[in-house]
């Protein structure tokens, strides 16, 4: 799904990004601490000093593209955490975001839907 002209949204996910700093605590290649055979693809972390639905602060995917910016938000439903969220997709280019996107969609009791944000010339 593409989502283009709300200019105000995403400059507010771009503003949390400057004023807050990424903290990454899964770089790429990491399991996942409680999933062993879970890797991470790409760095994963979380915007320092925000607050997400599970009171922890907003999740971050980083890609291998530096100065993308936010491109697309990824919305999460985890039926074994009982929880949604929104995660950032961060210097991301279009192979990182298919990345993410396999990701959150390997297991039925995870799913995610990709909001992409579309340029303008």
């Amino acid at each position: 799904m593409k989502i283009s002209s709300n200019k105000a949204f995403w400059a507010l996910l771009d503003k949390l990004v400057v004023e807050n700093r990424l903290v990454v605590d899964r770089p790429r290649g990491t399991h996942h601490p409680k999933f062993p055979d879970c890797v991470y693809p790409l760095d994963y972390g979380f915007l320092e000093g925000t607050k997400s639905t599970d009171n922890a602060g907003i999740d971050v995917w980083r890609g291998r593209s530096p100065g993308l910016g936010v491109v697309a938000v990824i919305v999460t439903v985890d039926h074994l955490k009982k929880d949604v969220e929104i995660k950032l997709l961060l210097d991301c280019s279009q192979e990182d975001i298919h990345t993410v996107q396999r990701f959150h969609n390997a297991s039925l009791e995870m799913q995610g839907i990709l909001l992409e944000r579309i340029q303008q010339n």
